[in-house]
């Protein structure tokens, strides 16, 4: 990628592009472009600049006739126009006039294989001025492949820095990799599938040294997700990063971040700390499992060496380094908390972009991928991806069942938050900006502490809002709702099946953590049992069984039905729901291999049950509540231990009241 990224009109862009520094590329390939640049005549630069806001990428960073050439155009306004990559011979070679996202909005074309020259990247756009209608950058592809980065000091080498530009493609990038039509649930049983995609991946193989072909494992988990959507930008972009040590918060307090490490001042390796902790226990305030002094670090702490290499570094720094550190307390931070890896934003059309993430208050966390406009009938959506456990990775879309929010200084402050910018000094240590700083920021200025000023009911409200600015046809949101719901559902599907799978597999009777920590703990436990997704499932139940009074509760945000009352469509909705329920079905593999299928009336049926379907030690059909004595139950063969099964009627109480417990 070329990393400056202001445009002028015409082919005079150029000039401007290569005066601001060409970085990554060779020496000499800039210096033939400077020459050339001379001979192009002045253009009014500050007034393309000031109209389009407008941001390139091209990829791959050194561009050579043997590797598909991708170019993103981004801007800030929606802009009409079509992208044509301009091949040397003067032909077009690809065209597009599909605009993505909003915003940022975004134009993308794609040449397989780029012949060697001067290639042209030009952007026309409708009803601009003479002057800025047509925004034109010069792209040299070369005959042989040159020389990709190596590694030097830091992780990776510095050739950029954070700005609106870098973060409108940062926007833009995250939307294309997990983009699908929006009746599609699209999953991937890791990240790394999606970022070894290069029809999705428009940083794939940017570098030019094969780094996406090279078998690297990235398998996040919910919390570890935006971290590494992150930290791979910015190693393809030579951007800073960095990440904090938190704690988890307790005794009443949200969590905080003592420490901040970043690719320039890295983590030390942990040292054997002394004492042992009781099985099962965490010392330290990150949660570092103690070893007697002399010992040798139990498995958990010892940390493979790390590989030599750019991009075998790279896959260390995500797998071990950052994995090891981040948690669900990081995204949990207080609202005004300045020693935060985020910071939060205003709940607005413009400030909820694709790269957003959303830390709830019980410690799920989800970034914004997609936003879709409300048109006609259809509501306006927000779309999301998270992590789980066992390494998936699944868009879903914003909803209450789905995006958990409370107000409690204990739980830490939840809600919309942003990745905070990193600056690099003169002296070339990172620091990142202050929230004060960020409000201030021409290409920021977006920090606000509105969330934590809002009830529960607000916040949803404010969020209807901002999805789907005019009223909403009360049957259509209905549906939406359950169709949120029907996604759970399936998620959880899979879920279970994937606890089935290694029972089957031959794995043994896992321990049940005690208390809160059934709800964040790691080992099988954490990877196939269903604490979390089951409280938000029975959350999301109440959601859609309480949304005629909803729209009875708010009939202003509804298009409501001028000869009729708000009691006759809340009871017409309660009709659609029942309906609804019933005619939605999905399937489960039972014990013994065969399919059961459910509506989701029966679900709603059983939700007593659902309250105590958590223990992957259960059979599938216990953990879909199947009656005992039922046709259904008839193949179940195991059961969790009499002592698991107390512990959770102990823990009921959690789930039949939708809380979580607190920590500590």
């Amino acid at each position: 990628m070329l990393p400056a990224r202001q445009f002028t009109a015409a082919a005079a862009l150029a000039a401007l592009l290569i005066a601001g520094g060409w970085f990554g590329v060779p020496a000499a390939l800039a210096a033939k472009h400077r020459a050339e640049a001379k001979a192009e005549p002045p253009a009014p630069t500050d007034i393309c600049q000031g109209e389009a806001g407008l941001a390139i990428l091209s990829s791959p960073l050194a561009p050579w006739k043997g590797a598909p050439l991708r170019v993103v155009f981004t801007a800030e306004k929606p802009l009409e126009g079509e992208l044509s990559l301009i091949a040397p011979n003067g032909n077009i070679a690809a065209a597009s006039g599909d605009r993505h996202g909003g915003p940022p909005y975004f134009w993308f074309a794609e040449v397989a294989s780029p012949a060697a020259g001067t290639w042209r990247a030009m952007l026309v756009r409708n009803g601009a001025s003479a002057d800025c209608k047509t925004v034109t950058r010069e792209i040299v592809v070369q005959r042989k492949q040159p020389a990709g980065p190596r590694a030097g000091k830091g992780v990776w080498p510095l050739r950029d820095s954070w700005d609106r530009d870098s973060e409108n493609l940062y926007s833009a990038w995250i939307e294309k990799l997990f983009d699908a039509p929006l009746d599609e649930a699209p999953s991937w049983k890791a990240m790394h599938e999606v970022l070894r995609d290069p029809s999705r991946n428009v940083l794939y193989n940017h570098l030019g040294l094969r780094e996406d072909q090279q078998g690297q494992i990235v398998q996040p988990d919910c919390a570890d997700v935006p971290y590494f959507l992150r930290a791979y930008f910015a190693f393809k972009m030579g951007l800073p990063f960095g990440y904090s040590k938190c704690t988890r918060g307790d005794g009443g307090q949200p969590p905080k971040c003592p420490q901040w490490w970043n690719i320039v001042n890295e983590e030390p390796p942990p040292a054997p700390p002394g004492g042992l902790a009781p099985p099962g226990q965490q010392v330290g305030i990150f949660g570092v499992f103690a070893a007697p002094v002399g010992a040798p670090l139990p498995p958990m702490l010892r940390l493979p060496p790390k590989p030599q290499g750019l991009v075998p570094g790279f896959g260390y720094y995500l797998r071990t380094t950052i994995a090891n550190a981040v948690h669900s307390g990081n995204g949990r931070t207080a609202a005004d908390d300045d020693d935060t890896d985020y910071y939060p934003v205003p709940l607005s059309e413009d400030t909820l972009r694709p790269g957003t993430i959303y830390a709830d208050p019980y410690g799920h966390v989800l970034v914004l991928v997609k936003r879709v406009p409300q048109s006609g009938d259809g509501a306006g959506v927000f779309l999301a991806v998270d992590g789980q456990p066992d390494g998936t990775v699944a868009r879903k879309r914003f909803w209450r069942g789905n995006f958990l929010f409370a107000q409690d200084p204990a739980l830490g402050s939840p809600g919309f938050k942003r990745f905070r910018p990193i600056m690099r000094e003169k002296n070339g240590t990172l620091r990142r900006l202050a929230n004060a700083e960020i409000a201030k920021s021409p290409d920021y200025g977006d920090f606000s502490l509105d969330q934590s000023k809002l009830s529960v009911e607000d916040f949803y409200d404010r969020m209807d809002d901002v999805m789907s600015p005019a009223p909403l046809d009360p049957e259509h949101a209905l549906k939406d709702a359950i169709t949120s719901l029907e996604e759970q559902v399936n998620t959880r599907v899979a879920s279970v099946e994937n606890g089935r799978k290694y029972l089957v597999g031959g794995g043994r009777e896992v321990d049940m953590p005690d208390g809160a920590s059934i709800f964040e703990t790691t080992g099988a436990w954490e990877d196939f049992a269903t604490p979390s997704r089951d409280l938000r499932l029975l959350i999301a139940i109440d959601v859609v069984r309480g949304f005629p009074d909803r729209v009875a509760r708010r009939p202003e945000r509804y298009a409501m039905p001028k000869d009729k009352s708000a009691a006759d469509v809340k009871a017409e909705l309660e009709s659609t729901l029942a309906s609804e329920l019933a005619a939605r079905k999905f399937s489960y593999t039972r014990t013994d291999g065969s399919e059961w299928s459910l509506a989701l009336k029966d679900l709603l049926g059983r939700v007593t049950a659902l309250e105590m379907a958590y223990n992957l030690n259960d059979c599938v059909e216990l953990r879909w509540g199947a009656p005992e004595g039922s046709e259904e139950a008839s193949t179940c063969k195991r059961h969790a231990p009499a002592s698991q099964r107390q512990k959770m009627s102990e823990y009921r109480a959690w789930f039949s009241e939708r809380r979580r417990p607190p920590r500590g």
